[in-house]
């Protein structure tokens, strides 16, 4: 195991250039899928008629579809139909679309989970539906929603690692570039790679902790 090799000042900063890839697909999906998956879940929890049956066709398929077969798929498939995607954009909107259908289910679920007695309450003392949402179940259903929430994003952190598939140059590939010309960088890339991914899932772990006590 060649360490010193390994983590060399230009290794280092090859990894950390994918890393910074790896951050920005992370961030850009996680931002759109919280805001895409948000709206479908509450649609859900609404029971729009027409709309939430056919919400839920699309949600169960996607939560039981491959996350890597959806990143060929927007990435191979697409470009048949007209719709040429690079990397990057490729891999946000497959994982956009993976986590979307994820965070709905615990979106409507957290929302399930208020008892329907506060809703007839607030309803009957003229609130309206909209406000009822907004100011009864959403403030509650947020507390019980946190925990899941940042542990699918963690999920979802990890998952960009997949999209070496479609040669993302993020971290887990350029950790392979790296090992890929010496047998004994085995060890210490993945070492490191552990080691990178566990800083960033520990930090947001600790952060959802903190909001749990701050909403307790």
């Amino acid at each position: 195991m060649d360490f010193a090799g390994a983590y060399s000042p230009d290794h280092l900063k090859f990894l950390i250039e994918g890393f910074g890839v790896t951050l920005k697909v992370a961030f850009v999906s996680i931002i759109l899928s919280f805001i895409i998956g948000g709206a479908i879940g509450t649609l859900r929890y609404a029971k729009v008629p027409i709309v939430s049956n056919i919400l839920a066709v699309v949600v169960e398929t996607i939560r039981n579809l491959p996350l890597l077969l959806i990143i060929f798929f927007t990435y191979f498939a697409l470009p048949e139909i007209g719709i040429k995607l690079t990397p990057t954009v490729a891999a946000i909107a497959a994982l956009t679309v993976f986590e979307s259908a994820m965070l709905s289910e615990i979106i409507r679920s957290g929302l399930n989970s208020i008892h329907k007695g506060q809703t007839e309450a607030a309803r009957s003392s003229g609130l309206s539906y909209v406000q009822t949402l907004r100011y009864i179940v959403l403030p509650q259903a947020l507390r019980r929603m946190v925990p899941p929430i940042v542990s699918q994003f963690i999920s979802l952190l990890k998952d960009t690692s997949l999209a070496v598939v479609i040669a993302l140059p993020e971290l887990t590939h350029n950790a392979q570039i790296i090992y890929g010309q010496k047998v004994s960088y085995v060890i210490p890339m993945l070492l490191m790679l552990a080691f990178m991914y566990f800083i960033v899932n520990y930090a947001l772990s600790l952060i959802a902790g903190r909001l749990e006590v701050k909403k307790a």
